[in-house]
C-alpha cells in the first residue's frame, strides 16, 4: 500500500474539513439550497372600483318610451350654490387662467376633454357657446334608462349633479345630443375611457340603467384600460 505524502495529506484535510463545514452550513440554512417554486405570472385584476366592474352590476334593459323626455322634469334653471349659478361653478372647475366678475366668468382657457383642443372663453353673445356645460349621461338618455323613476328632487340632483357636468367644446356637445356610447364618444381618443367611466359611475350612483348595445361600447373602450376608476364612487356595492 503506497504511503501518502505530509503536503497531500494536508490537502485531502483541507477539503474533507471544507465538504463537513460545507454540509453543517446547508443543514443550518436550508432556504438557501432548496429550489424555489417558480413565480406565477401576476396579472393586475381590476379593483372593485374600476369602471369595468361596476359596470356589471349595472342592470341591462331596454329603452322606457311610455312618458315622454321633457327637460323640465329634471330642472328649469341652473341650480344656485352660495350665489353662483351651476354653469359658472363648472366655468370655474373646468377653465384655467380665468378672469372673474364676482362670480360671473367673464373669459378663460379650455382644454377641451372631448377633441383635446384648446378654447379661449371670451363671455359674450356671440362667444358664450364656444364652451358649454355638457351633461355626461344626457338627461333624455337618463330619463329613459331609469330617471322617469326618480322623484323631482333626485331628478334635480342628477341634473345639477358636478359628477354629471363638463364644461366642453360647443360645436362636440351638440353633436353628441342625446347619444349614448354606442352612438358616440369623444373624437379625443385618449378620453374616452374617462368618459366611459364618468358615465358609469353616473348611471350607479342614480340607479340608472345601460342598454345592451350600451355596454357592449362600454366594454369595448374599458378592454384597452380595464383598471379605469369609477369617478365618485366611494363603495359601490351592488
Amino acid at each position: 500500500m503506497a504511503k501518502i505524502s505530509q503536503p497531500a495529506f494536508r490537502r485531502l484535510a483541507i477539503v474533507i474539513t471544507a465538504l463537513l463545514a460545507l454540509v453543517v452550513w446547508l443543514i443550518a440554512n436550508p432556504a438557501n439550497y432548496q429550489p424555489k417554486p417558480a413565480e406565477a405570472d401576476t396579472i393586475e385584476q381590476p379593483s372593485e372600483f374600476s369602471a369595468i366592474v361596476v359596470l356589471e352590476k349595472l342592470e341591462v334593459n331596454s329603452h322606457y318610451t311610455e312618458q315622454k323626455y321633457v327637460r323640465t322634469n329634471f330642472y328649469s334653471n341652473w341650480s344656485v350654490v352660495k350665489g353662483c349659478d351651476m354653469r359658472n361653478i363648472i366655468l370655474q372647475r373646468d377653465l384655467v387662467d380665468t378672469k372673474l366678475d364676482g362670480c360671473l366668468v367673464l373669459s378663460g382657457i379650455l382644454h377641451d376633454p372631448y377633441t383635446g383642443k384648446t378654447i379661449d372663453f371670451i363671455r359674450g353673445p356671440g362667444t358664450s357657446s364656444a364652451v358649454q356645460i355638457d351633461h355626461v349621461v344626457a338627461l333624455s338618455n337618463a330619463w329613459s334608462t331609469g330617471a322617469y323613476r326618480l322623484d323631482k328632487t333626485e331628478r334635480k340632483a342628477l341634473s345639477q349633479d358636478p359628477l354629471n357636468l363638463l364644461a366642453v367644446d360647443g360645436p362636440a356637445n351638440q353633436q353628441k345630443s342625446d347619444k349614448d356610447a354606442s352612438e358616440w364618444l369623444p373624437p379625443n381618443v385618449a378620453f374616452q375611457c374617462q368618459y366611459v367611466a364618468r358615465q358609469i359611475s353616473i348611471k350607479f350612483k342614480y340607479i340608472l340603467w345601460v342598454t345592451q348595445p350600451e355596454k357592449s361600447a362600454m366594454q369595448k373602450v374599458l378592454q384597452t384600460c380595464p383598471n379605469e376608476p369609477t369617478v365618485g364612487l366611494e363603495n359601490p356595492q351592488p
